[in-house]
């Protein structure tokens, strides 16, 4: 690994994104285009991933497809995997499990089904997801890189908003990822995840315009700002490349140094 080339370049391998239709997924999805990797875009919006399927093909001249489903759908999973695995001719070598809910309310009152919804969506799809990958590159007898999205909110409460769903589903998440990384290093399949910190995105924007929500966030950051979504790429990149070979049950803390204290 004596060139960027080799401890970077995603060309060759087949990556699957899911809540590729806005936000972080995208940004996910841009940093796998640019450094090579052939995509799967899953979403519930269809029309929003084939679009961003289409943007992607042109600007890097990869192959990518665009697949409407909803994760927490085992039907739904089913479907998509299989349409991504034909549709880019071989095995999924990358996963990022990207797509969450943040359903916000007091815990005392918050309701069953939108609890069952964000394990569902947050842990449930990930796992599934994580397993269809792992089965297909256990038979293959290949390597891969599964990269699962927390939150701060997987290790730290939050002060700012009621999330007691977010917050439990992101450490069973952060958690899952140490195990799955346990149970298949042997195989070569390296399990990360990335924990990023307040950055504004189509989901995010609305509560952070709130009064005082802004600074209150920029004051406990230590680099004193909000993120911007495209920081979140070099992460993506790295523990999907050669550069992170010895890297797993790990998870990356991208908040300005919000954990940090």
């Amino acid at each position: 690994m004596d060139t960027l080339e080799a401890l970077f370049s995603l060309r060759g391998h087949r990556a699957l994104v899911t809540g590729a239709s806005s936000g972080l997924g995208v940004e996910c999805a841009h940093a796998l285009a640019l450094a090579g990797a052939d995509l799967a875009l899953i979403a519930r919006r269809e029309d929003r991933v084939k679009n961003l399927a289409s943007e992607l093909e042109k600007k890097y001249r990869v192959r990518a497809v665009g697949i409407g489903a909803d994760v927490a759908r085992d039907a739904d999973i089913e479907s998509a995997f299989s349409q991504a695995s034909r549709e880019l001719a071989g095995e999924i070598d990358i996963l990022v499990n990207n797509a969450g809910v943040s359903p916000t309310g007091r815990a005392e009152n918050f309701k069953r089904d939108q609890w069952d919804n964000a394990l569902a969506v947050n842990l449930t799809a990930p796992m599934i997801l994580s397993q269809h990958v792992a089965r297909a590159l256990i038979a293959a007898k290949k390597p891969g890189r599964i990269i699962n999205m927390t939150s701060i909110y997987g290790t730290v409460a939050s002060s700012v908003y009621r999330l007691s769903a977010y917050s439990a589903t992101k450490a069973g998440l952060a958690n899952l990822t140490r195990q799955l990384a346990v149970e298949w290093a042997p195989y070569g399949i390296l399990v990360n995840a990335i924990a990023p910190g307040w950055i504004p995105t189509e989901a995010t924007e609305g509560g952070i315009a709130k009064p005082g929500n802004k600074e209150r966030m920029e004051q406990f950051t230590p680099l004193g700002r909000l993120g911007a979504p495209e920081e979140i790429r070099g992460a993506v990149v790295f523990l999907a490349s050669a550069a992170s070979s010895y890297v797993t049950g790990a998870v990356l803390a991208i908040d300005g140094g919000y954990t940090a204290w």
